[in-house]
């Protein structure tokens, strides 16, 4: 290959990242913009520059002021009260969690989603498809409707949902044993798994009073209203632990796109990565749903409309569809608050969004992207 042909394939490649690059500034734009809209809307009038001031203005106060033995004591709203106006108040305390847990449970779905579509070479495969989300569900309704619970306190559902959410990953791993661990053995067991649990949470519902249903249903299709600073701290951590090791083994994802057995030929040891990403995605989709309820479809259409802009190099596809994941969730949340009069559950926005959305972009694509 002559010197001007190898300038002209690194030209080309320059072109090729920085269209994945550009994609990412932009999704990471669209994030804030959407997250400052979100910030105004609600009974108090606040602009979007007003935000971003109190913001900016307020990070230095709350490093400044800050009083470990006072929070603990008396909570963070006890804190915020006396730190900040009615103004900033509404902002940092009753606006700002709620987007923060849309942002982080956007981000964790949607790297659930890329990398589980990546280890089960399936553009179906989600949390949703290994039954992840079904056992969470089942877990809530335990706690709700009967009572029985793994854990008291507080947060007794969130206990329920986190445990339960656990299981049909590690049913699937222990058939791996059995099994050599193929993509087609993990998501049979996974739909196994899904109508196990669907099926045991549907007959707890048949016997709920009416309060209990309500409940249950309004935790099924998934909320960020319950969000406080009590939750967001536990989130981020489970996002910020399991997000470098998925990006870690991008490479191997994508050898593992080319199939087992080229995979292999190239070092890749494969049902080992496979049960290590499945055991990682689980752990992230686990620690979020069990906060929000269960919020659908971002685990799956995000992965495939960057993958059909970006392609499916997973170095970039996964931060991709980690920031567009948080701005679809975000915006779904925005559309859910303002559409009626009254607070629509996101779960149930994004299905209605999201379907004939990913029905257009897929009739629209005229060649493979898979």
């Amino acid at each position: 290959m002559n010197e001007s042909k190898i300038e002209e394939v690194e030209k080309q490649y320059r072109q090729f990242i920085g269209r994945k690059m550009v994609f990412i500034l932009f999704s990471l734009i669209l994030t804030f913009v959407i997250a400052g809209i979100a910030a105004t809307l609600g009974s108090y009038p606040v602009t979007v520059t007003e935000v971003y001031s109190i913001l900016w203005h307020g990070i230095p106060q709350i490093i400044t002021n800050f009083d470990l033995h006072f929070i603990t004591s008396h909570g963070i709203d006890a804190f915020f009260r006396e730190l900040f106006t009615m103004k900033e108040y509404i902002v940092w305390e009753l606006r700002l969690p709620r987007i923060l847990l849309g942002l982080l449970a956007g981000i964790g779905l949607a790297i659930a989603g890329t990398t589980m579509q990546a280890i089960l070479r399936n553009p179906l495969a989600s949390p949703f498809t290994l039954g992840i989300s079904a056992g969470a569900g089942f877990g809530a309704t335990l706690a709700i409707i009967p009572g029985i619970v793994v854990a008291g306190g507080e947060y007794f559902i969130i206990a329920n949902a986190f445990v339960f959410s656990l299981i049909p990953t590690f049913v699937i791993i222990g058939l791996t044993r059995y099994r050599r661990a193929t993509p087609e053995t993990m998501i049979l067991a996974g739909i196994a798994m899904f109508y196990i649990f669907e099926g045991m949470t549907t007959l707890l519902r048949y016997f709920a009073m009416p309060k209990e249903e309500a409940e249950v249903f309004h935790w099924l299709v998934g909320t960020l209203g319950k969000a406080s600073w009590d939750g967001i701290l536990p989130i981020s951590i489970i996002v910020g632990v399991c997000f470098p090791p998925l990006v870690w083994k991008s490479w191997d994802l994508n050898v593992m796109g080319a199939g087992d057995e080229v995979a292999k030929s190239l070092g890749v040891n494969v049902e080992r990565i496979r049960v290590y990403i499945l055991l990682i995605a689980s752990l992230l989709t686990a620690g979020i749903i069990c906060f929000t309820g269960i919020i659908g479809f971002i685990g799956l259409v995000a992965p495939h409309i960057c993958r059909m802009i970006i392609g499916g190099d997973n170095r970039f596809l996964i931060p991709a569809s980690g920031l567009f994941g948080a701005a679809l969730l975000l915006g779904a949340d925005t559309l859910a608050r303002t559409m009626v009069s009254m607070v629509l559950p996101v779960g149930a926005v994004t299905y209605f969004l999201g379907g004939p959305m990913f029905l257009y972009l897929i009739l629209r694509r005229r060649r493979e992207y898979w």
